[in-house]
């Protein structure tokens, strides 16, 4: 492995979040854009052809060193690795709606939703999967929400444009049994 790909390596491995390439930039500033790209293609190529269990991902907007996903559920099951606490339903449901209309403010989501949405943003906002991203212009200069690169992360997207098309979505829901 080149010295360049061994120190996006040794960075990518010591943090517990997608790194973005400004940031790996910054580790080497005399190397070239392209000769970083060839790094990372270098260690996801040896991850990949070594069988090791481990791979490199995109995703986020930055880049990850993410345990393979055929190991993952041992890995939690023996309690050696934490998962993110779950998202109730009413809080994927809100953050679904923020995910496919943002910039969207509190009335409009409560408006699909039928229900008050205050305690789900707030629950959105605390785990960082949401943000203030600005003001509507209407009366009061509501605020308006987004989604945060977190958001991308814990879904594994490395931009929004991958999530599921509604169409998709609707049909995959109908599919799935209900429990009695």
């Amino acid at each position: 492995m080149t010295p360049l790909a061994k120190l996006l390596e040794a960075a990518l491995f010591a943090s517990d979040r997608p790194v973005v390439l400004d940031e790996l930039y910054a580790l080497d500033p005399e190397s070239s854009p392209a000769a970083f790209a060839m790094a990372l293609d270098e260690i996801r190529e040896c991850y990949d052809n070594q069988g090791h269990g481990v791979e490199l991902v995109e995703l986020g907007g930055g880049w990850q060193v993410l345990t393979r996903p055929e190991f993952t559920e041992t890995i939690e099951r023996a309690q050696l690795a934490s998962r993110p606490q779950r998202l109730s339903s009413a809080a994927l449901e809100t953050l679904a709606i923020v995910a496919y209309r943002q910039p969207i403010g509190r009335a409009d989501i409560e408006e699909i939703r039928g229900v008050s949405v205050g305690g789900m943003l707030k629950t959105l906002l605390e785990r960082g999967l949401i943000d203030v991203v600005g003001r509507a212009e209407g009366l009061g200069r509501p605020l308006l929400y987004g989604t945060t690169p977190a958001f991308l992360e814990q879904f594994a997207l490395r931009h929004l444009g991958e999530q599921p098309r509604a169409d998709e979505l609707a049909v995959a829901l109908r599919a799935e049994p209900r429990p009695l």
